[in-house]
Order: structure tokens, then sequence, then C-alpha cells
């Protein structure tokens, strides 16, 4: 296959990038990746779809190639210059149908972007959204005022991890099965360090994305997910591991409450269960923008 770079000047002034398949007319994935990750993170499951979909990959500032920006814009400005840059391209898919895609933080990007704009996408499928349940976006909200909520686990994590290996063999060794890792498919964490890591001029290795940016987003929450959610007018399905986080599936129930435009559905695996399961994401993924549903949540 065919992957070609894209890069655009946002309105902040700094240099998005991502990659996509060349256009060959078929209806278009406009993918949003995770915390910390990148597009082309997802090859093993994303290649899969290959043959039936486009792909457009998004990479947020500071992840990928995107440049990291004077400071983090928050969920809705990421948002908005995300989709500053699928409104500039989508001329390229006028006349297919756009399905909005994205994981974890990704998804909740998506989210936000369709509610914006209703006519931005056809359809979203949302890949274990960070859907925070209301009284846990509050707690975060004045957590995250009074200075506190950079102290929490993901993100104290987030600042402890290593950033620096010699060589690919040594980022293997400490990322195989370990942490958010463990359970991935061999495929998707090579595609990981072929595509989240880079060189230094030293000739060793480091992570795209700092891990004080990582931590940043950690810190940080959606204010204004459930207006976003309540305005949803995209047929919206979620999917999520039976093995995610536990605030994960009651986020849900509360969206599919709060919207009938939302539907959701239990698979196997943790909350990188496309990781963990590409080709079996990819097919239900296909069966479900078939209109065939899996195991309903």
């Amino acid at each position: 296959m065919q992957w070609e770079p894209w890069s655009f000047e946002s309105a902040p002034g700094f240099v998005l990038r991502g990659w996509r398949t060349v256009p060959r007319g078929l209806p278009v994935i406009h993918f949003v990746h995770g915390n910390g990750y990148c597009g082309r993170v997802y090859s093993p499951f994303l290649e899969a779809l290959v043959p039936h979909y486009d792909l457009f990959l998004s990479d947020v500032q500071g992840h990928g190639d995107s440049d990291l920006g004077p400071r983090f814009l928050g969920w809705h400005g990421n948002a908005r210059v995300t989709m500053q840059v699928w409104t500039h391209f989508a001329e390229d898919y006028a006349h297919v149908p756009v399905i909005g895609m994205g994981h974890s933080f990704g998804g909740i990007l998506t989210l936000l972007m369709a509610s914006e704009n209703p006519s931005l996408f056809d359809r979203l499928v949302l890949l274990d959204p960070v859907m925070f349940p209301p009284a846990m976006l509050g707690v975060m909200r004045f957590t995250e005022t009074l200075g506190l909520y950079k102290r929490n686990q993901l993100a104290q994590r987030a600042r402890q991890r290593g950033r620096i290996w010699p060589h690919r063999a040594a980022a293997w060794d400490y990322f195989h099965q370990r942490g958010i890792f463990r359970g991935w498919d061999d495929r998707a964490l090579t595609a990981y360090i072929d595509h989240a890591l880079k060189p230094t001029q030293d000739g060793q290795l480091t992570l795209k994305c700092p891990p004080e940016r990582e931590a940043e987003i950690f810190s940080s929450c959606p204010a204004g997910l459930w207006k976003a959610v309540r305005r949803l007018q995209t047929t919206t399905d979620i999917l999520y591991g039976e093995g995610t986080y536990p605030f994960v599936p009651r986020g849900v129930a509360h969206a599919k409450r709060r919207n009938p435009h939302i539907h959701a559905e239990v698979v196997p695996g943790h909350h990188c269960f496309m990781q963990e399961f590409p080709e079996d994401t990819a097919n239900t993924l296909e069966h479900l923008l078939a209109g065939h549903s899996t195991t309903s949540a």
C-alpha cells in the first residue's frame, strides 16, 4: 500500500502533519490517535481496512511529526485545529462517505469535532473513548483548577517513563508486554517503535511525543464534554474493550441515555483492543458499518 505525507499550518501558527492513503474514491476514515501515540502506530489495524476504505491519519500537536506548539491548546483547541486540517483536505473526498474515528483521547476529539460541526462526518466510530462520567469529570475539573490533577497516576507515569534507548532492541525490551502495551500484537509494538520513536543526534532513540506533553494531556480534561454529547447529531458507534478502564463503560452507558444517536458494543481486549487484535477489530468494524451488530452494551 502507498502512504503519502501531508502537512498543514494551523491557525495558532504551528504545523500539523500526518499521513493518508492515496485517495481512490472509497469511503474515507478520518482517524485520530490516543495520547502519546500517532496515527501509524495503529498500522496493523488500519491497514486491514485499506481494501475497503481510504485513510486519513491526523496527528495532533506534539505527536508523530506534528509540531509541539508553544503551549497545549487543550481538548477543544486541538479538536478545532484538527477540524481545520480536515476542512482543508475534505474536498479531496467530496463525493464519498466520511467516517470519523478515534481512539481514547482521539475518540473524544472526534466527538467534539462532530458536535461542533454536524456536517463534518457521516458517521462516527469511537474506539474506547475516555468518556468520563459527569461526576468524575466534575472532580477532574475541580482538581485541575487547583493544580492537583497533574498528580494523577497516569500523568505521573508519563513523566516517569523512559525516554532514551540506545537501539531498537533496548526499546523493544522496555515496552514489550509491559503496562499499557501488555497484550499488544507484536506487529503493533513494532509500529509503535517505528512511528512513535525517532533517532537522536547521537544515534539513540527517543519519544516523538515528549512525556511532558503526554502528562499535560493526562492532567487535563474535556470541559463541556456532556454538552457536546447532548448536541451530537451524527450516528455514533462506540466500541470498548471488556477489560478497559472501569469508568469507560459507565460513561458510555450515560452517553447512550443522553443521546439516541449513540450505540455501543463490547469487544474482547482492553483499552487498546485494536492493538491486541488488529484484524478482528477491523472485521468487527466492517460488519458494524455494514449494519450488523456484535455484542451490545
